[in-house]
């Protein structure tokens, strides 16, 4: 049973600790799109109360929660990925598997969104922002794990490891290689930095065609799945392509991760 379908809560949650919640199970249902419509909503209610107040205010807004969720997704190791996945003999075929259950989550976000929004109302803006956001939530769990198949996780802290995968999903290739090695070195550069600039272009791309300021009775369901599984698919060939071209960071990795 889906997180959100299995909890019931009556204090308020966090629009981070949703949106986590939301990613990690959206990426292993074989049937997202109600728990996508419900999650969405429910998301986009949270930040009713936030400060998404139009393109230019939630610009920065989105991005703020963008980053205070990544530390929380749920990213699973190779082992883990290997045992969900036992008929995944190599990399490729592993990391085939995750960008159709990613590809599939996001499809089931932009067609529920883009059915809700054919008519146009108060809450439109945030359910907008919380696509924005479960979109981006749902591909920077994808990116993270695709480093885990091809043997390129990053290392560090939690809040290393985070800005790395960030800033890869903001640059759509593989982290930084200084990344790999010297992630507490790169943050106190100012990395943390520029991934937030990185990521705050990033959705405010993703908004151009989705805000209800720039397109009068939005996108339906059809168009608004269309588009955000072209741009997951896209998304994951650049970062595959780019990972290909990588040596893994240790030898025989694959083989040592036997998901037993």
């Amino acid at each position: 049973m889906g997180i959100l379908r299995s909890r019931t809560r009556t204090e308020p949650v966090e629009p981070e600790q949703q949106l986590a919640e939301l990613a990690g199970e959206l990426a292993t249902e074989e049937r997202p799109e109600v728990p996508a419509r419900v999650g969405v909503r429910r998301l986009a209610r949270t930040l009713t109360h936030g400060a998404v107040r139009g393109t230019s205010a939630g610009g920065q807004f989105l991005a703020d929660r963008l980053l205070a969720t990544a530390p929380r997704i749920p990213v699973r190791d190779l082992a883990t990925l290997r045992r969900q996945h036992p008929k995944a003999r190599t990399p490729d075929e592993l990391a085939d598997r995750l960008v159709t259950g990613a590809a599939r989550a996001t499809t089931a976000i932009g067609a529920g969104v883009g059915a809700a929004a054919v008519v146009p109302t108060a809450a439109i803006t945030a359910e907008l922002a919380a696509e924005l956001l479960a979109v981006a939530a749902v591909e920077v769990k994808l990116i993270a794990e695709l480093h885990e198949v091809y043997g390129q996780a990053a290392i560090g802290s939690t809040l290393d490891r985070t800005t790395a995968y960030l800033g890869a999903w903001a640059q759509r290739r593989g982290i930084n290689s200084i990344s790999l090695l010297k992630p507490t070195g790169v943050l106190t550069m100012g990395a943390g930095a520029r991934v937030r600039v990185q990521v705050s272009r990033r959705l405010a791309r993703g908004s151009l065609r989705k805000l209800p300021s720039l397109a009068p009775f939005l996108l339906g369901s059809a168009l608004g799945a269309h588009l955000n599984r072209r741009d997951t698919l896209r998304l994951s060939q650049q970062v595959r392509a780019d990972l290909r071209t990588r040596p893994p960071r240790t030898p025989n990795y694959w083989e040592s991760a036997t998901g037993r």
